[in-house]
This record gives C-alpha cells, sequence and structure tokens, in this order.
C-alpha cells in the first residue's frame, strides 16, 4: 500500500529494542549498577512508592462528599492470549483493583480499544475477562475494536455505540467519537490494511476522528429531552471532544459542532480514553479528564496540550505498569467530578473538580519531579 510512514508506535518499539540491545552489552555488574541507580533515584523522590486505590478516601473527608462514584478501565489493547499475554494481566489487575472497592462504584466505564486489532478473538477474550467485573459495566467503543469489520462484532458483543441513560440525577451520553471518512475504498485495501493504518498513532493516511453528522443529529434530539439545563451532563468519548494534536489523531475534526451542543447546559463533563495520559482541559462550561490505559503510556504531544494538565514524568522501561493504571470519577452534587488516576506503581493522583472550575487556582494537584514524556 506504499505507506511510508513510520508510526509513533513503530519508532518506540524500534528505540525500545535499541535501548534493550544495548543492555545486552552491559555486563552483569554494570546492569544491576544501571537498575539500581534508577530505581534508587525514583525511590529517592517518592514517586515509586504505590498506594492502595482506597487511598483517596482520606481526601475525600477533607472535601465535598459525592452524590456516587464509577470507576473506569481503559484501553486495554489485547491480543489473543496465545500470542502476547502481557495485555491480559494488565486487565486482569484492573479487574481485581475495581473489585476490590468499598464500596462498590455505581457501575465501570471501559473507555474504549477493548482490543488492539479488532479480531474476534481479541474482542472475545475481552468480553470475557470483563464478565468478572461485580459492578455493571457500561461500554464505549475505540477505533481498535472497530475498524476491521467496521464495528460488527463489538455491536453484536455489547450493543450500539452510542446511547444515553440517567443515573442519580445525571444524564450520560456515550458516543462513538472515532468515526473516519473513507480513506480505503479508493486506496482498495483489505480490512485488515485498514485496522493496521487506524491503529497506528501517525501514519498520516488515515482521516481525522469525528463523531459524524448523522450521530450529532441524534444527539440533539436526545439533549432535547432534558428540558431542565442546570441537569448536569457526563460525556463518554473515546477521543477527546477537542483539538489537542492532530497528526497523532488525538483529535476530534468536528469538536467544535458537538461542544455547541452541550453550551445551553450549566455542567459538562467529557471522559474519554484513547492518549493514555493524565489530562485535563476545560472549554467554556465543559471539564475533559483523560484516562489511564492499562497498556502502555503514550508521551505527551509536542504541542497543544491543556494547560491544566498534569503530567505525569516518564515511565520506566523496566516496568510494565508504570505509567498505566485505572482509576475512578467521584461524581459531586454540582456534577462536575473529582478524578482519581490509580497509577500502579506510582502514589494515586487526584484531579479535584475545583482545580479545573478555577482555572488551575485551588486545589493545584503534586507536581512530578522527574522529566515528563
Amino acid at each position: 500500500m506504499g505507506n511510508k510512514f513510520r508510526s509513533i508506535e513503530t519508532k518506540h518499539h524500534a528505540e525500545r529494542d535499541a535501548f534493550f540491545e544495548d543492555l545486552k552489552k552491559l555486563d552483569r555488574r554494570a546492569f544491576l549498577r544501571v537498575a539500581g541507580i534508577s530505581a534508587g533515584i525514583a525511590a529517592g523522590l517518592g514517586l515509586r512508592t504505590p498506594h492502595s486505590f482506597q487511598l483517596v478516601n482520606v481526601a475525600e473527608a477533607q472535601g465535598t462528599k459525592p452524590r456516587f462514584s464509577f470507576a473506569y478501565i481503559s484501553d486495554t489493547h489485547l491480543y489473543e492470549k496465545k500470542l502476547n499475554d502481557r495485555f491480559v494481566r494488565a486487565i486482569l489487575k484492573a479487574v481485581d483493583d475495581v473489585n476490590a472497592l468499598d464500596p462498590q462504584p455505581d457501575f465501570v466505564l471501559f473507555g474504549g480499544d477493548l482490543a488492539q486489532l479488532g479480531k474476534p478473538g481479541e474482542l472475545k477474550l475481552g468480553a470475557e475477562i470483563l464478565k468478572a467485573v461485580k459492578a455493571p459495566i457500561r461500554m464505549m467503543v475505540g477505533e481498535h475494536d472497530w475498524f476491521l469489520d467496521m464495528g460488527e462484532l463489538w455491536t453484536d458483543l455489547f450493543g450500539p455505540p452510542n446511547y444515553s441513560f440517567d443515573h442519580k440525577g445525571v444524564h450520560f451520553v456515550v458516543l462513538n467519537s472515532i468515526l473516519e471518512k473513507d480513506f480505503w475504498t479508493e486506496r482498495k485495501l483489505t480490512p485488515e490494511e485498514r485496522m493496521q493504518i487506524v491503529a497506528g498513532l501517525d501514519n498520516g493516511i488515515q482521516s481525522r476522528f469525528e463523531v459524524g453528522a448523522p450521530q450529532r443529529e441524534w444527539l440533539r434530539q436526545d439533549l432535547a429531552k432534558v428540558t431542565n439545563k442546570a441537569t448536569p451532563i457526563i460525556v463518554f468519548s473515546h477521543s477527546p471532544l477537542y483539538k489537542y494534536y492532530r497528526p497523532w489523531n488525538f483529535w476530534t475534526d468536528d469538536a467544535d459542532e458537538v461542544q455547541a451542543l452541550f453550551k445551553p447546559f450549566q455542567t459538562v463533563t467529557v471522559i474519554h480514553g484513547h492518549t493514555h495520559q493524565l489530562l485535563s482541559n476545560r472549554i467554556g462550561n465543559m471539564s475533559f479528564h483523560g484516562m489511564l490505559s492499562t497498556a502502555w503510556p503514550w508521551p505527551y504531544a509536542p504541542e497543544g496540550l491543556p494547560r491544566l494538565t498534569v503530567q505525569m514524568n516518564r515511565a520506566d522501561p523496566f516496568s510494565q505498569f508504570d505509567g498505566c493504571g485505572d482509576g475512578r470519577m467521584d461524581v459531586l452534587a454540582s456534577g462536575m467530578v473529582d478524578k482519581l488516576y490509580n497509577l500502579w506503581e506510582r502514589n494515586p493522583i487526584s484531579v479535584r473538580a475545583s482545580y479545573l472550575a478555577s482555572g488551575g487556582k485551588q486545589d493545584v494537584p503534586p507536581r512530578t519531579r522527574l522529566p515528563s514524556y
């Protein structure tokens, strides 16, 4: 297909392979010295002392009690277990985390990209694992789940990719925000080639993500039923519903049109996956929260990073789980959320609603002290 682009994943793996090849050139004593120095620096800075997922309860006691909570697991990128069980171990860890919460969340949001290449074995494996979650599951679709068969199997397993529901005074909307304009028919790409292109972060061939006109009309009609504009709205979308960094498709092309539909409401919160990193943004009446991945962390984009983002530091290449995790959202009486990042090998980080509402002036989360991506 003549693709001359090297995706960021390809570059990352090439750099990682080169790193480990260089390590092989070290003798055992030198290797242990390098590893020890790395661990010692991190421990000295207090960055590798993981605490319990329940630690946030201490902070809760000092603040407003939430009206309810939901947990999240996102971006598991499963291969079939016989090919790679690395990501299987990660989703199992996340399932154990949310099942151990006491009290249990009202539901668990799965934030998309259950599979890596949308293959039946990947999606069915994920569906089977998620059956072990004790709380009800709300599913959201990601591009890795969709572009092999255009969502046919995902829909069979989990239902429509866009829907809404009401819960304890909050109106929830789930969107399919990873639709794209057709880049494959003219190029005569097979479904597998189409999927491989979309799975690359910066291939330069695919279209940008969008909600699309038909779904925006569905959304307009759905929101018209919410007559009290003081009703809090929480939106789940896999891609961020704003324009972060176009070359990596951290981007939703019709974000402006979608945001316009939410402007009549006083409080709107958008929870998204896809970016695999701590990410916070505020545009007008809308707060945006990026979720962690269980599979791997992405580096921050070279430009466009939202000002309110509390960046996490560079992940440790020796650890599968560093920079990864799951989390929880506490929905406050206002309808805004306190967000807990449950980083598996670091202290958890809470990003409070007051931090976003004050434009970053109140309740500033602790900053990391090592270099970020």
